[in-house]
């Protein structure tokens, strides 16, 4: 996947209409791309003063990136169970991060001393499923958690799982993500789970 910074300034922009005009405040330009049409899959990540405000995304593509990044905005903004509901007098200070996630692969691990050993720290996004449980972690979570065995061990807690599960039937995918966030000096403008 590369950074494209004319699309990345184009989800920016479309992440914070969605938001904005939710809060009653007038809708900024937003920059065309063709790659809006295509179907896509996004996290969008929100800070309030570099404290996270919301994190919400899809896995996997279903529906126009244009849609995506506009519909995981909005729940980010006014749907993650974690936190309130971002308000109006948050709006100067929000930074929204969009991150577009590339395709899964299965991380073939037949133990856990096998993910270890594999895991890409700061490369790697990280899907974890058993048995109808299942959790993620961005790439950029690696920041928190550089220790590949802490960043599983709390993956697994997201999950609901004890910090120590291994089971045989337990499954690990991972996946890469171009990152485009407000402020960026690549290329992204405007006003980062």
């Amino acid at each position: 996947m590369t950074r494209d910074p004319l699309l990345g300034a184009a989800l920016l922009a479309r992440a914070r209409n969605a938001i904005a005009t939710s809060l009653g405040v007038h809708e900024a330009p937003e920059p065309w791309h063709p790659a809006l049409v295509d179907a896509g899959a996004t996290f969008v990540t929100l800070h309030v003063d570099g404290a996270l405000r919301g994190c919400i995304g899809r896995l996997i593509p279903s529906r126009a990136l244009d849609d995506d990044v506009r519909a995981n905005a909005m729940a980010a903004a006014f749907d993650d169970h974690r936190f309130a509901s971002i308000a109006h007098e948050e709006l100067p200070r929000l930074q929204i991060e969009v991150s577009v996630l590339g395709p899964a692969t299965p991380l073939n691990a037949t133990s856990e001393a096998e993910a270890l050993r594999v895991l890409r720290p700061g490369v790697d996004g990280v899907i974890l499923s058993w048995r109808g449980q299942s959790a993620t972690f961005l790439p950029q979570v690696w920041t928190n958690l550089p220790d590949p065995a802490e960043f599983l061990r709390a993956l697994k807690r997201k999950a609901g799982l004890p910090a120590d599960f291994w089971a045989d039937d337990l499954h690990l995918s991972r996946y890469q993500v171009v990152e485009y966030v407000e402020g960026d000096a690549h290329g992204a403008s405007g006003s980062h789970d």
